[in-house]
């Protein structure tokens, strides 16, 4: 590999953006690919914007420079939006079809764009949108959104899913390892479909 596959994750606080880029650090360990990564928080705490760099095959340093991720994993709509200054001209995004209202919006009364406008400013982009709580669900625990997001973003990767499923077994917890399993494999198969 040449050049780096630049990924992006994106969320918030709490949503497992983090544990999402080890698994993808994990499976390129397996497939013996240099990797670079670095995560950044905005808050120290759930809520707060939270953002993974993830190069595959990176020779330089792990920060993504604006206009160079080639995908954005976004585990929250609104943080797409946010953080779409970083993709490249007409970049893959796989967003979760879901925002979580942020606390200032709350707090000082603001007005927050709709789900059409969201998905309106993200026209430029390859998007594939994931309903991530209803697969989640169906897998056991909507505490797995990350882990559908991440197998419907496999067929993106320069990875071997079966790299990524092996990453997640070796990335969960033993007693949550059947239920991130079953959530990789529908997030997987919602990403198939999309393609």
């Amino acid at each position: 590999m040449s050049s780096s596959f630049d990924v992006l994750i994106v969320g918030i606080g709490g949503q497992g953006t983090i544990l999402a880029s080890n698994i993808i650090g994990e499976a390129c360990l397996i497939e013996e690919t240099p990797i670079k990564g670095v995560e950044t928080h905005g808050m120290a705490q759930r809520g707060g914007s939270v953002e993974s760099h993830v190069r595959i095959g990176g020779e330089f340093g792990p920060l993504i420079v604006p206009g160079g991720a080639d995908l954005m994993i976004a585990l929250d709509l609104l943080e797409a939006v946010r953080y779409r200054h970083y993709l490249k001209k007409g970049a893959r995004i796989i967003a979760n079809d879901h925002t979580v209202v942020p606390t200032s919006v709350h707090m000082q009364s603001l007005d927050m764009p709709g789900r059409d406008a969201l998905v309106a400013d993200l026209a430029d982009f390859d998007l594939t949108l994931v309903d991530a709580a209803d697969l989640a669900a169906e897998a056991g625990n909507l505490i797995v959104q990350n882990v559908v997001m991440l197998g419907a973003a496999a067929p993106s990767f320069p990875l071997k899913p079966e790299s990524l499923e092996e990453a997640v077994r070796r990335s969960v917890p033993p007693k949550t390892l059947d239920l991130n399993l079953r959530a990789f494999a529908l997030g997987r198969e919602a990403g198939l479909k999309k393609e």
